[in-house]
């Protein structure tokens, strides 16, 4: 397992759209992909779940993932939520 910790730069409040494309990435990987926030981990691949995370610009988020292809979930995942626009 592997995690990074980033501070995220979606636009807006996270909307659904951006949480939507999220969520469509973390489903492309075979590992299991979380999102921490606020003492929250939620399943990166659940848009339910993310959607109730209320991520917000700025705020500092860790993105783990466990499994084949981990290192380049979190590669992908954390350079989508710093760099969404």
């Amino acid at each position: 397992m592997i995690s990074k910790t980033i501070k995220i730069n979606l636009s807006e409040d996270a909307e659904a759209r951006p949480v939507a494309v999220l969520v469509q990435k973390a489903s492309q990987f075979e590992s299991k992909v979380l999102i921490e926030a606020d003492d929250k981990k939620i399943n990166a691949k659940s848009i339910m779940g993310m959607m109730s995370l209320g991520l917000k610009q700025g705020a500092e988020v860790v993105v783990s993932a466990d499994g084949a292809d981990e290192t380049q979930a979190v590669e992908e995942l954390t350079d989508y939520l710093q760099n969404a626009q």
